[in-house]
């Protein structure tokens, strides 16, 4: 069972990737596309698909973060402990991204799986989704 960032590179979950540094931009600007069509979404009532659109934000943000770092998942969860691993432990990145981060992870598969969501979870959201972008280009323009 993967249980920490170690077993997420010994199980392959989690792997050097030689280009992610010149993809985290890329990564970055999917984050904002997918947090401008949440924000739509949240306008036009659809909550579900808001929920959805953000944690995808929040996704391609914490992944351009790990292609920061030249390294790549294959795991949801092992994106989580990276992020924890490489940012979080160092003082890089406050630990209410992370949670946010599974907040958001919870919230989009109780949306998507089982039809759960509502407008205060979605609007709750977006604010941390915000945020996380803006942290992750903070950190990834630093020297």
């Amino acid at each position: 069972m993967i249980k920490n960032f170690e077993d997420c590179l010994k199980t392959g979950k989690i792997k050097k990737f030689s280009r992610g540094k010149s993809l985290a931009p890329k990564e970055l600007r999917l984050a904002e596309e997918d947090l401008k069509i949440a924000k739509k979404s949240l306008k036009d009532g659809n909550y579900r698909w808001c929920i959805i659109q953000i944690y995808y934000s929040m996704f391609h943000s914490a992944r351009a973060l790990l292609y920061f770092k030249n390294y790549r998942e294959h795991s949801h969860f092992c994106l989580n402990q990276a992020i924890k691993e490489l940012y979080v432990k160092s003082g890089k990145l406050a630990v209410s991204f992370l949670e946010a981060l599974s907040e958001a992870k919870n919230l989009r598969e109780a949306a998507d799986y089982y039809g759960e969501y509502s407008d205060l979870n979605a609007k709750k959201l977006l604010d941390k989704a915000k945020q996380f972008i803006k942290e992750a280009k903070e950190i990834s323009l630093k020297p």
